[in-house]
This record gives C-alpha cells, structure tokens and sequence, in this order.
C-alpha cells in the first residue's frame, strides 16, 4: 500500500469534513486522487469512517509537499465555498509541510491567475521554512 498517498488523502479527508459539511464533489475529488494512484477504493471508505491521526510530514519530498500542498487548495475551491475553518486547517497542514503560513494565503489570492507550474516555482522559493 502507497502510504504517502494514504496520508494525503487522510488530510483531505480531514479537510473536507473541516466545515462539518462533507460536500460530495469533495468526496468525489478525493476518490478521483486515489483512482488516479490506483489507491484502493475500501481503504479511502475506512480512511472517511475513520480518519487516522495526522502524524508527521517533514519525510515527503518536496514534490509531494507540493502536491499535498495544491491538492488541499483544490478541495477547498471544489465545492464553491471557502470556509475559514478549511482555512485554517490548510494553513496547519502546510506548516507540518514545513511551509511558512502565508502560502495559503497567497495561493488563495492567486488561485485564479496563476498555473501550477508558477505556484510550485514561487512556492518553492519564497514560502519554504
């Protein structure tokens, strides 16, 4: 079992219930993420009954932090309502991904103008801690 891919979706699983509102395109992104990681489908059901603690992340390489990083920004714009509870929750994750805080905040300001290829460049090199 892929466990970096676990973890992730452990997180996004979390993030997606931070607004106590599991909405279903959340749920659908996450299982397309697994799908595309040919990460089994029964694991993500038992990850959504029961989410495991979110242990350390300082292991990743920096291309999966990154991806931890973007794919968190992508749940929380999927269902059209940012709430500052997922916010919040992105914003620890990325500071156990050893981001400084204001990446999600500046991500957030750009998400509509700028390409992933342009956020994993300036993030990389401005907001690492």
């Amino acid at each position: 079992m892929d466990i970096v891919t676990k973890k992730q979706l452990n997180i996004l699983i979390q993030l997606a219930e931070a607004d106590k509102h599991f909405a279903k395109i959340e749920r659908e992104l996450i299982f397309k993420i697994a799908r595309e990681r040919k990460f089994p489908e029964e694991i993500v059901l038992e990850l959504i009954r029961n989410p495991e603690p979110i242990d350390s992340l300082g292991a990743l390489s920096l291309d999966q932090k990154f991806e931890y990083l973007m794919s968190s920004v992508e749940l929380v714009f999927v269902d059209q309502n940012v709430f500052e509870s997922e916010i919040i929750f992105s914003k620890n994750i990325a500071i156990k991904l050893g981001f400084k805080k204001g990446v999600i905040d500046y991500i957030i300001e750009h998400y509509e103008t700028k390409t992933r290829t342009e956020f994993r460049e300036i993030v990389l090199r401005d907001f690492l801690s």
